[in-house]
């Protein structure tokens, strides 16, 4: 295996890995804010120990965010340095931004909420909760911009020495693709919160434990879900959708196994790509739909690979298709299962309906697949290009680091992130399994994230 695809493999795992704890921490923000603001209207105690419950939770996954996500900063040097010398003009003001934002206003403001609850005011403890929320959501869009810009490269200019710097900062900052990527991105991080609230909420009503936590945390779970596993399909999957088959054709036909240009194009349901043969094999398609879906007609042509220089396809072809259809595929379950339990909570019957409660409790793992195969998606979707148009991947990697060194450490970060799985299921499950109603003894796991 050559050191390119050691280092692709490399980075792919340490973001994937990393990725598992921020969609959690940024939902859960939202989330807790929305307690703490029942927990004042209503004065209502029970909300404010749910609150301090998953906020518990937040703190062990915020920390292992920041453990898992130093090392990433390091990679853009010692993996990929000819990309960050050419483009670090760009990315390294909003990653910079991200920095600011998640370690000074978010990690700050977390202490403040953790161990300040009996020293301030309700308000000033809620104000801390949502500066949490605040710091983490703001976190979340200067990562988006560094990888919107490499997505759909605005607001730059080019260099005699080859490099890139940024023409306008609000260009940057206000590139459409980041704005669309965004809300998609972030209706995702609330769709995870949301199944791992219900999820919790579901087992406490199973398992019959006293008190209403259980119950709060159904109904706020599954109120949360179906807002925003809506919002995840209309209007910010729809509109995201429109707009890459605009700017990236390739990504899209390779997503949909769109060999040839067809007017009137199908979507695909299922099926097998066969790239050397250039068809689906085994297709379940529903005709037009594609069409219809991209440009509001079922008439309209869908440009496919055909019309693509070969050399521009997305690399790893079968793999982009199978995580589009893995995404879109739990996010139509995701919708269907949390309408139906809205609609068992509107009725009242939720808490009392054990066929819906077993499903709710174990889907808790597939928003952290959906959401890592759409990332998958995006990326893949965006070869062979590092920055598209601009800087091809073959082009951005460090030549001077060979495929055994990149090897060794990969293992090491195996093996490391493998200690840090295990400690983190033990805090995690602990700290359910103790409830919400037990003291907060888990302070110094937030005094080391905060």
């Amino acid at each position: 295996m050559d050191a390119l695809t050691l280092h692709r493999i490399h980075f792919a795992f340490t973001i994937t890995y990393h990725y598992l704890f921020p969609q959690l921490t940024m939902g859960l923000a939202l989330l807790i804010v929305v307690l703490k603001t029942l927990a004042l209207r209503t004065q209502d105690e029970r909300y404010n120990v749910a609150a301090r419950f998953w906020a518990r939770i937040f703190a062990v996954n915020f920390l292992l965010g920041v453990v898992t996500g130093i090392p990433m900063e390091f990679q853009f040097g010692t993996n990929w340095s000819e990309f960050s010398r050419r483009t670090g003009g760009v990315i390294g003001q909003p990653l910079a931004m991200e920095g600011v934002f998640s370690f000074f206003l978010e990690s700050a403001f977390l202490g403040l909420f953790l161990f300040g609850e009996k020293r301030l005011s309700p308000l000033a403890h809620w104000a801390s909760a949502f500066l949490v929320f605040l710091g983490s959501w703001i976190s979340g869009f200067f990562i988006i911009v560094t990888d919107a810009w490499m997505q759909h490269p605005v607001a730059y200019r080019l260099l005699p020495n080859g490099t890139y710097e940024v023409s306008s900062f609000w260009g940057l900052m206000m590139n459409p693709w980041a704005w669309l990527q965004y809300a998609h991105n972030m209706c995702g991080a609330v769709v995870t919160a949301a199944f791992v609230m219900s999820a919790v909420g579901a087992m406490y009503v199973l398992q019959q434990r006293s008190g209403p936590y259980g119950r709060i945390f159904l109904r706020t779970g599954v109120i949360a879900g179906i807002v925003s596993c809506t919002l995840q399909v209309f209007p910010t999957g729809d509109l995201h959708g429109k707009y890459m088959a605009k700017h990236q054709p390739a990504a899209v036909a390779g997503m949909e196994g769109l060999f040839h240009s067809e007017k009137g194009a199908p979507i695909v349901l299922m099926g097998q790509p066969d790239v050397e043969n250039q068809r689906i094999d085994n297709p379940l398609a529903v005709n037009k739909v594609l069409s219809f879906l991209i440009y509001g007609t079922t008439a309209a042509e869908v440009q496919g690979l055909d019309t693509i220089p070969r050399d521009q396809w997305p690399s790893t072809l079968p793999l982009l298709f199978y995580s589009y259809h893995i995404m879109a595929g739990l996010g139509t379950y995701f919708a269907l299962l949390m309408a139906i339990a809205g609609v068992l909570l509107w009725r009242g019957a939720l808490e009392r309906t054990r066929w819906i409660l077993w499903p709710l409790l174990l889907s808790f793992p597939l928003p952290y697949i959906a959401n890592t195969a759409g990332w998958m998606t995006a990326e893949i979707g965006r070869q062979p290009w590092l920055v598209y148009g601009l800087l091809r991947t073959s082009e951005g990697y460090s030549r001077h680091i060979g495929a055994g060194t990149s090897l060794f450490t990969l293992l090491g970060f195996l093996g490391m992130y493998t200690l840090l799985s295990v400690l983190w299921v033990i805090l995690v499950w602990t700290a359910i399994q103790r409830g919400p109603e037990a003291p907060a003894e888990g302070h110094t796991t937030a005094a080391l994230a905060s």
